[in-house]
């Protein structure tokens, strides 16, 4: 297992809005989870003719090996260190895990966009919202539940892109913006951006900056690729202006982004 997140670690997450850590959580824990998903998906794990879709997509898991997994030791004091101590709520389950299957068939969902964080009671997801101080979410995270290579539909994050939509969710204050206004030039003011794909072995997770734009993408392997993508819900909101100053790493990228 890993010790807490080096100076560079840290610096490296302010500049580009992600940290990947390997052995996060172990692979034991990986393979159990993978069983109760694969259970879930209705496909045999060996019989490729039952993967039938290119993208299946299985929600909220409390059972203990996902509890686990994402409460390791590594992973708490990681939260501790880019959220700060006690601004953090426990994770009591992994959300949403868009299993992907080897499939020449359009996925129908790799657009590049930020995962908006409030205002999902409305049924038009377009119409969900982010904001300068991220209300609802002060992490997102990418679980590897299983070995993801350059072939397996990684995540695409484009580092450095939370800084530019920090700048553009500034002037709108706490009302932000809707994923529609977020997304009317497709995420083009980014596209300058270096692209890195969210590989690794079971057991790595990537906890990224809540404005991190990023994308999915079609799955030219052979092995279908299990990873979870929750939020780590916050105990309050953010602030980017502290009167004692006691700013999380989290704050700080954004604060550098609105000080360019």
């Amino acid at each position: 297992m890993r010790r807490m997140l080096s100076e560079l670690e840290i610096a490296r997450f302010i500049r580009d809005g992600y940290i990947a850590l390997p052995h996060a959580f172990s692979r034991a824990l990986a393979d159990e989870a993978r069983a109760i998903l694969w259970r879930d998906t209705g496909c045999d794990p060996h019989d490729p003719s039952t993967w039938t879709k290119p993208v299946i997509r299985l929600n909220q898991y409390w059972q203990a090996p996902f509890q686990t997994a994402a409460n390791t030791t590594v992973l708490c004091e990681a939260y501790d260190q880019l959220v700060g101590v006690g601004r953090w709520q426990r994770p009591k389950a992994l959300g949403t895990f868009p299993v992907r299957f080897p499939s020449s068939e359009d996925p129908g969902d790799a657009g590049w966009h930020i995962d908006v964080s409030f205002g999902t009671d409305n049924p038009d997801f377009l119409s969900w919202r982010a904001n300068i101080v991220s209300t609802g979410r002060a992490l997102l995270m990418l679980f590897l539940f299983s070995d993801v290579s350059a072939d397996d539909a990684p995540t695409r994050i484009r580092a450095g892109s939370h800084l530019d939509i920090a700048r553009r969710l500034a002037p709108h204050g706490e009302a932000g913006l809707t994923l529609r206004e977020l997304a009317a030039d497709g995420f083009a003011s980014t596209a300058h951006c270096a692209e890195h794909a969210a590989t690794g072995a079971a057991g790595t997770v990537y906890l990224c900056h809540p404005f991190i734009v990023h994308s999915a993408q079609p799955h030219r392997g052979r092995e279908p690729r299990f990873m979870a993508q929750p939020p780590l819900l916050p105990t309050a909101p953010s602030s980017i202006e502290r009167a004692d100053g006691a700013y999380s790493v989290v704050e700080q990228a954004t604060r550098a982004a609105l000080a360019d």
